[in-house]
């Protein structure tokens, strides 16, 4: 096999392995997402993140983006399952894939300068001292840490003005992050709001998590912009 011959082959299994991702991820959203715990349902919301990491393995992505990709893969399995053990498997694998993401982001950042949206983030992380953390149980801690690596990972995006699709993602990240906290704590299980919320932040981390491998997962972003 020649070298243009591997890079046709890699280049095919990344377009290939992104695709059963992002299919996938729509039969989640469609069928899955806000139904009870299943086998299907574990099997189906595990496949998109490991197709996104196994697309930026073959084609030589960045190692720190295609790590958080595999923690924020089981993640998914985690928060798939009911109880508060895999909830807490799932809180560890996701803050794992947040430093992984705030290591990548600021190493390719042209530093974090304050503006309107660092302190956006910084409200928003101070806020949920009121809203969110007295509602945390014997998780308080636990969340409090989340809190701060998500939005460390929206300030360090925040120093890509270069790579709009990576720092596009991280907010809709960080975005999901914050509408699966509500969910969890503020909202009750018979909530008319329940499914949409599913839905929303489904989409929300999904395409989060595409458009941050998608813009700065590889070298040369995979969507170029004028």
């Amino acid at each position: 096999m020649t070298i243009l011959e591997e890079i046709a082959l890699r280049q095919s299994f990344r377009f290939g392995l992104l695709l059963v991702g992002v299919l996938a991820a729509l039969i989640y959203a469609i069928v899955y997402c806000y139904r009870g715990p299943s086998l299907a349902k574990t099997t189906v919301k595990s496949i998109p993140l490991l197709s996104f990491a196994l697309a930026g393995l073959v084609t030589f992505a960045y190692p720190l983006v295609i790590v958080a990709l595999f923690m924020s893969a089981i993640g998914d399995i985690a928060l798939s399952r009911d109880g508060k053990n895999p909830f807490f498997v799932g809180l560890v694998g996701f803050a794992l894939a947040h430093v992984f993401y705030v290591a990548h982001f600021w190493g390719l950042s042209e530093g974090v300068q304050l503006s309107v949206w660092a302190l956006l983030i910084m409200v928003f992380a101070a806020s949920t001292e009121v809203w969110l953390t007295p509602f945390t149980g014997d998780l308080r801690w636990p969340v409090r840490i989340y809190v701060v690596l998500i939005s460390l990972m929206g300030l360090t995006a925040l120093g890509l003005p270069t790579m709009p699709l990576a720092l596009v993602g991280a907010m809709a990240f960080l975005a999901s992050d914050a509408i699966l906290s509500i969910q969890v704590f503020r909202m009750s299980e018979g909530s008319a709001w329940q499914v949409p919320s599913s839905i929303l932040l489904w989409v929300l981390y999904v395409g989060g998590q595409f458009a941050i491998l998608a813009g700065a997962g590889w070298s040369t972003p995979l969507f170029q912009f004028p």
